[in-house]
């Protein structure tokens, strides 16, 4: 971590060895909830797996390019930003909406080590908001899984209704089209595990400003 600051090839090879761990676990489906592997690994490995891969950005740009506007912002990462995956994505079926793009770096380690409230996080934050609001944007894409936990700072210097989170309309594509699939499950609730090739209890705490994780997760080698 963080992915955003990695070479294409290595997004590629830590991707392949992540969709071999869940091939081994004999997965229906696997999310790609994070946009910078998304951006630069799923066409090259979407036809090497059996089980369905649902990639966020390919996923969310169906549905961002029907938006009635005529400008869209994008924050995400370098390698997200410079694979132009969300501009190509919606000018493929909208060319008509113009889509500025950029790149945040810092954003992720002010959220991962909850740097938010320090005066100088906040003057990056706001340097990077004016630089795509000159631009009049009607909507900004989060386009990052961490970017929408600094909802509370952005919203003091734009609506918050400017800034679009694609998960809340990923999670609703993904339900629809398992169902469409018939790979729905009928149990009333399910289980969870957690994975992680770093160190887990980083993970624990990453994570508990959304989650709180019961167990503490298993680590394992990718390769």
């Amino acid at each position: 971590m963080p992915y955003g600051e990695k070479s294409k090839e290595q997004l590629i090879e830590f991707s392949r060895n992540i969709f071999n761990f869940f091939k081994d676990k004999g997965v229906k489906a696997v999310v790609m909830a994070c946009n910078t592997t998304s951006a630069t690994t799923y066409d090259i490995l979407k036809n090497e797996f059996d089980f369905k891969i649902y990639p966020i950005i390919q996923s969310v740009t169906k549905i961002f390019a029907k938006l009635p506007v005529k400008k869209i912002g994008v924050f995400a990462t370098h390698a997200t930003i410079n694979s132009h995956a969300y501009k190509n994505g919606i000018n493929m079926i909208n060319p008509e909406i113009e889509v500025i793009e950029h790149a945040c770096p810092e954003w992720v380690k002010i959220v991962e080590e909850k740097l938010e409230d320090r005066s100088e996080s906040i003057a990056v934050i706001k340097s990077d908001l004016d630089s795509v609001l000159k631009e009049t944007p009607e909507k900004i894409i989060l386009g990052c899984t961490h970017y929408p936990y600094l909802i509370n700072i952005l919203r003091q210097y734009a609506p918050e209704d400017t800034f679009i989170n694609p998960a809340e309309a990923f999670a609703r594509y993904i339900k629809t089209d398992l169902e469409r699939a018939g790979l729905i499950s009928d149990k009333d609730n399910g289980s969870e595990k957690f994975y992680v090739s770093g160190n887990p209890q980083q993970f624990v705490n990453a994570a508990s400003i959304f989650y709180k994780i019961k167990d503490l997760p298993e680590q394992v080698i990718l390769n």
